[in-house]
């Protein structure tokens, strides 16, 4: 898996692999962000079983060449699950051009309820599964002798349903579908090539993440202000962004920092807003220069 991964996309493999005597071997990360593809090939071999990638970094913005990457772990007859949460609302997803085995992403990433996800997986391999959890609504039939399993998708999805949940994602989906997405994507990038260069203004900003063809994650520091002070000093002035180490940590090491802030833009945000933020921030800098 790479060094850019969500906690989420790491500590679950960590416990496998410890249950199961399997070793997880970190993709490293190249200055601006990307993925060491170079590195990747080395890693690869007949013994691989699993590749898990995130399709954009919740910190880096990083967008890697999934497709390639997962062609090249079949070679190895290795299995590929990609996280989509950061990635599904910024730009349009085919999971058939993919060809990942499992692609997963959650509910409230895309204006949905929490608590809800979606986690896509090929027929085939699915099939093949046992079901993970016993329960209600995933048997055809029971008795003390013997229980059999109903078809997919029931067999894998144990007890009652988070039916409010469901509910919810599919009218977000559903908005999000009802979109051009294409000229929302345009949009997005449009706006991130600008915030990028409007805090390059700020003195003494450090933007951690500069690969081509990230999305719209702006994580950064600033010289003299900490993070979390920073990121509450722009709450009161009505900005919203998060600061700590946003559940990736291996992420934030590989640039020798443990905490950082970050301002997220969506589909809904305007060049008026980034002028705000980079405003608030050229005034922090100055109180931290003053």
């Amino acid at each position: 898996m790479s060094a850019a991964e969500h906690h989420s996309n790491l500590v679950p493999w960590q416990l496998i692999a410890k249950e199961r005597r399997a070793r997880v071997k970190p993709i490293p990360l190249l200055p601006d962000g990307q993925l060491d593809q170079d590195a990747y090939r080395d890693l690869l071999s007949s013994k691989t079983k699993l590749v898990a990638l995130t399709h954009a970094s919740n910190v880096l913005g990083t967008v890697p060449p999934v497709a390639e990457m997962t062609a090249l772990a079949h070679r190895y007859g290795a299995r590929v699950l990609v996280d989509g949460a950061q990635a599904v609302s910024h730009f349009p997803v085919d999971v058939s051009e993919l060809d990942a085995d499992f692609y997963a992403f959650s509910g409230h990433k895309v204006f949905a309820p929490t608590g809800i996800g979606v986690l896509f997986g090929k027929r085939e391999v699915l099939e093949a599964m046992p079901p993970w959890q016993g329960g209600g609504n995933m048997i055809d039939s029971v008795s003390f002798e013997e229980t059999t399993y109903a078809p997919l998708p029931h067999r894998l999805e144990a007890g009652t349903g988070h039916i409010a949940g469901v509910a919810g994602l599919r009218a977000a989906l559903r908005y999000l579908g009802g979109l051009d997405r294409e000229a929302a994507t345009a949009h997005e990038e449009q706006l991130t090539q600008y915030a990028m260069g409007a805090l390059a203004t700020v003195p003494g900003l450090r933007l951690i993440g500069t690969a081509p063809g990230k999305i719209g994650v702006l994580t950064f520091l600033m010289d003299g202000a900490d993070p979390m002070a920073l990121a509450g000093m722009l709450d009161q002035q009505g900005i919203a962004v998060r600061a700590g180490h946003h559940c990736a940590q291996p992420a934030l090491a590989a640039y020798g920092v443990t905490s950082a802030v970050r301002a997220s833009l969506a589909l809904y945000n305007t060049v008026q807003d980034v002028d705000a933020l980079v405003a608030a921030l050229q005034g922090a800098a100055a109180s931290c220069n003053g």
